[in-house]
């Protein structure tokens, strides 16, 4: 027995959110089906909107998910009908990353996450007058009224938080909080510079002031987003279109460069600027991502004072400590998500992708 939903569905790369019935398979004994409440919209689900990478469509995108359990599988342990989940990635659970606690690297992530479409197992979890779509976006495609979940998607949360306002936890958030409490590790003193100042850095700077670095600075081009980086704690901040990054940088630091720094714009250019920037022994996190493909040109030399350069997914968090916590931090104000977000009737899925391409939204989330 299927069961029938609305979704939003990209019918090809580049077509806009078209919204049709489709019908969702019964759960399998390690899946949820859940009833949406608000889901985020994110730069991954605009690039595989856009045909840029090699997803099946037409597909149904969406994985900032949030939103009631309504069944579960026969396997299913520890949640049940009535739960509220956050809705992040899906990981096998069985491989040497994911039992050492880093699903975010699982062995099978980008097929089961990004560009397979389908289960592990080659099924289809939505269909549409009898024909598979792509789905099982990120375990979850919730750009839809019902999500078939992935059972390591799913992450059960405090009831008394409207869902709403952590929709974003599942990624977007993830990302930015987790370069720098995972990777980066602020001490006291720390230098953290966060390059653009979009949903993912402002979260890194959100994150940056919850640490004892002792200066946090924001770069972009846009100034409502750098002031509103002063209001979430950055100490300073850099505007690329008026000033020169690396002169900036070292006033700022006293020639001594950045400690951390946190790459979100996927700019090759920035990257690299980032990277010269860093002061000795210092870490810059690569968590933009370019065209598949792309490389950077760096100076070897430069490297030599041991720098390093970290790749990042999902801030290589183990979801089901991490974002619990990250609630219980909105929850009390002290990570005030709040402030990046927009929301938008799930009707109005093309206007939100307009206001986040002309920078009007940092976080559009569609509610339900």
């Amino acid at each position: 027995m299927s069961i029938s939903t609305r979704a939003a569905v990209v019918e090809s790369g580049g077509a806009p959110f078209t919204f049709s019935a489709v019908e969702l398979d019964e759960p399998g004994p390690h899946e949820a089906l859940v009833r949406m409440a608000a889901a985020g919209l994110c730069h991954t689900d605009l690039s595989v909107a856009s045909g840029g990478l090699p997803f099946p469509l037409p597909g149904v995108l969406g994985h900032e998910g949030a939103g009631v359990v309504e069944a579960v599988g026969s396997a299913v342990a520890g949640i049940a009908p009535g739960d509220h989940v956050v809705l992040s990635f899906a990981s096998c659970g069985d491989c040497r990353n994911c039992n050492g606690g880093h699903p975010a690297y699982c062995a099978t992530w980008l097929p089961l996450n990004l560009i397979g479409g389908r289960r592990a197992d080659g099924s289809s979890t939505i269909s549409r007058d009898g024909e598979p779509l792509g789905g099982h976006f990120f375990g979850q495609s919730s750009f839809a009224e019902r999500a078939l979940v992935d059972e390591r998607s799913l992450v059960k949360v405090d009831a008394d938080v409207p869902l709403e306002s952590i929709a974003p936890l599942g990624c977007g958030v993830l990302t930015g909080v987790g370069a720098v409490w995972n990777v980066l590790k602020p001490v006291t003193g720390s230098t953290i510079v966060v390059l653009g100042a979009g949903a993912v850095g402002l979260s890194a700077v959100m994150a940056a002031a919850l640490t004892p670095a002792t200066r946090i600075v924001a770069v972009d081009k846009v100034d409502e987003r750098l002031s509103l980086a002063k209001e979430l704690g950055a100490t300073h901040t850099v505007n690329v279109g008026e000033a020169d990054l690396a002169e900036s940088l070292a006033e700022i630091t006293g020639g001594q460069g950045a400690d951390g720094a946190v790459e979100t714009t996927g700019s090759v250019a920035v990257l690299r600027q980032g990277v010269d920037a860093l002061a000795a022994r210092g870490t810059l996190v690569v968590v933009g991502a370019p065209p598949f493909g792309t490389e950077v040109a760096l100076d070897v030399n430069g490297l030599l004072g041991g720098k390093q350069i970290v790749g990042l997914t999902l801030g290589d968090a183990e979801t089901q400590s991490f974002i619990p916590s990250l609630v219980r931090l909105v929850k009390e104000g002290r990570l005030p998500l709040h402030r990046l977000i927009s929301t938008y009737p799930f009707a109005d899925i093309d206007q939100a992708v307009r206001d986040m391409g002309a920078g009007k939204a940092i976080k559009p989330v569609l509610t339900f």
